[in-house]
């Protein structure tokens, strides 16, 4: 767990996201009606499409579906609460257990060039509209890099936004991943770039770049 005090005395702590904290979770979400267009964070848990963008069966498919994932082992994020109230999302997870990036065009195009595989993704970012710009998706990367450390660390790979007017912004900014080490590596499509950290579990701090 991370905590941090705001200067207007606001309380924050990240926490992994387990079972336990589903309702927390879904409290968010469904705040926002699962989140761009009911994804429920489930994009790329999955290798291809599922339906219609506006579905509503596919948007409950998605609440199900990740909840199931979880329970499993095999969906993995960070929670941030401010005042004890879900506030902040960040996916990260294993490779294989976010396949969506790897079957993509512009992965395929690039991947033969990046040297060894990634082990871990840092896919989406997502903050309650009222504590935007307040800096606690930094929180939450920094609470997920920590968390992958505990699991043996490896090269962490991100996909952030060059611009706010990205359309991809959900990979989180390209400024809030330099300040935790990780190095550009390339393009990653017209708006995105592509960028590496390696986590050393022997590290003090939030490990060596790579």
């Amino acid at each position: 767990m991370q905590r941090l005090s705001e200067p207007t005395t606001h309380r924050l702590e990240a926490h992994e996201l387990e079972p336990s904290r589903w309702s927390d979770f879904e409290a968010l979400f469904r705040k926002y009606h699962g989140v761009q267009a009911g994804c429920w964070c489930m994009f790329y848990h999955r290798e291809g499409p599922t339906g219609p963008l506006a579905s509503t069966g596919r948007q409950e498919a998605n609440r199900r579906d990740h909840l199931a994932l979880l329970q499993r082992g095999h969906a993995q994020g960070i929670l941030v609460y401010r005042d004890g109230q879900p506030v902040s999302w960040c996916q990260f997870g294993r490779r294989e257990d976010l396949p969506r990036i790897e079957s993509g065009r512009k992965y395929k195009a690039i991947v033969g060039s990046l040297g060894e595989p990634a082990r871990w993704r840092v896919t989406c970012f997502f903050v309650d509209r009222p504590s935007r710009r307040s800096g606690i998706a930094s929180l939450a990367l920094r609470a997920a890099l920590d968390a992958i450390r505990r699991q043996g660390g490896g090269i962490v790979e991100a996909y952030p936004a060059t611009h706010g007017r990205a359309v991809a912004t959900w990979f989180g900014t390209v400024g809030m991943f330099q300040r935790e080490g990780f190095r550009v590596i390339r393009p990653f499509g017209k708006s995105n770039v592509l960028v590496r950290k390696k986590i050393r579990t022997s590290s003090l701090s939030h490990g060596t770049q790579a």
